[in-house]
């Protein structure tokens, strides 16, 4: 064999040892999470294109979120690919550097003239969350508003319509995306000009999981060589985001 070969072989050997197929989770949250194979959504696109740098594959499932959430923290799947930061999941999941963020906002019935102006201003108010996301410790913690559970946030927003609540909470640009999917009207809803809090995006990863550390590396790394090669904007791009 041609000496010269050895090195090549040896980096392409180690390349292909070290090379995985990383499988992730996450409920339908258009747009950065959608049931289209062509267009699933800009944080899948995001973390397919950051590990493929890295060269790992990405098999990704669309499961309700609960159960997302569970299997990545009992390392049965690697990652959830758009999670918000709390103090208690960090407990259990590891955290990647932030990609894009979320700036989750009050909704409305069209007509209320509710401005949120913090807590305080919820007193009295019944708030339909949806079960296991992450709203703060603050807003999780009050005990002067009501604060019923759905699986997902289309039935929160079915609940507004039928007056069952006061207001729910979702990023804007999520929301209006979901609405409009599910066929429901955008002009029955209004959006608080307040956020409740603005979220950064990330990749997370179970405790559990004995390559934790490795893969969430492996996507930071990926990160910023996507983003300095265009790809992270053309994603962007593709979605109408800027």
């Amino acid at each position: 064999m041609n000496k010269l070969l050895l090195p090549i072989l040896f980096v392409l050997g180690s390349f292909a040892a070290h090379a995985a197929t990383i499988t992730a989770a996450q409920d339908p949250w258009a747009p950065f999470v959608q049931k289209d194979a062509s267009s699933p959504g800009v944080s899948v696109e995001i973390i397919v294109e950051a590990f493929k740098t890295q060269g790992h594959t990405v098999d990704f499932k669309i499961m309700p979120w609960s159960r997302s959430i569970e299997e990545v923290k009992a390392g049965r799947v690697d990652v959830l690919v758009a999670t918000w930061y709390t103090e208690d999941r960090t407990s259990y999941l590891k955290y990647s550097d932030p990609y894009l963020e979320n700036s989750l906002k009050f909704i409305k019935r069209s007509g209320d003239s509710f401005e949120y102006s913090g807590i305080d201003s919820l007193k009295g108010k019944t708030v339909g969350i949806v079960r296991n996301y992450g709203y703060g410790d603050e807003f999780l913690n009050a005990k002067t508003f009501k604060k019923p559970e759905s699986n997902d946030f289309v039935s929160n927003a079915k609940k507004l319509t039928a007056k069952r609540i006061d207001l729910t909470l979702e990023d804007e640009l999520v929301a209006k995306s979901t609405l409009s999917n599910a066929g429901m009207n955008l002009s029955d809803f209004a959006f608080t000009n307040n956020a409740l809090s603005v979220n950064p995006l990330h990749v997370t990863m179970g405790l559990a999981n004995p390559n934790h550390s490795e893969y969430i590396d492996a996507f930071n790394k990926g990160l910023a060589e996507i983003k300095s090669n265009g790809t992270f904007d053309k994603i962007l791009a593709k979605y109408g985001i800027k």
